[in-house]
């Protein structure tokens, strides 16, 4: 295949290593079933397992420095092709009413689970935890949860 014919699918070579280690997060593509305590589980755990794959690992630092770089600005259908954030709005949009707070900004409670699931799969922890996944959901939970009551 000619390189002309590779860079009128994907712009530049970091399009390519992303779409190549996070291939539309297809393990993440879980149907919401209502059930907001099981749905993040599930979610979760995807979002780890995804994470914590031998290539997502080791194309993970290449990729944290060229999102850091002031190159030239990239349209955001590019960055949702690759983002889990999508699946993650789907899971809180079919939660039952009332269980999750909605002053509570779901971008901002993304980018904690995106945190998350990156330092633990990315970094060495310094003690070691049980149960992680659920612990992880739990937090998330609370985030969630409306002031006034419990979910």
């Amino acid at each position: 295949m000619h390189a002309s014919a590779i860079y009128r699918r994907w712009p530049s070579r970091i399009e390519q290593i992303e779409e190549a280690t996070f291939p539309g997060l297809s393990p993440l593509s879980v149907r919401p079933t209502g059930d907001l305590r099981r749905d993040l589980r599930r979610f979760v755990r995807a979002y780890v397992a995804a994470f914590g794959a031998p290539a997502a690992r080791a194309a993970a630092a290449g990729l944290f420095a060229h999102s850091q770089t002031p190159s030239r600005p990239r349209p955001p259908e590019m960055l949702l092709r690759v983002s889990a954030r999508p699946q993650f709005q789907d899971i809180l949009r079919a939660a039952p009413a009332g269980s999750v707070d909605p002053a509570v900004d779901p971008d901002d409670v993304f980018d904690m689970l995106l945190g998350a699931v990156l330092t633990r799969t990315l970094l060495s922890t310094v003690t070691a935890r049980n149960r992680p996944v659920e612990r992880t959901v739990e937090m998330i939970l609370r985030i969630l949860r409306p002031l006034d009551g419990p979910v």
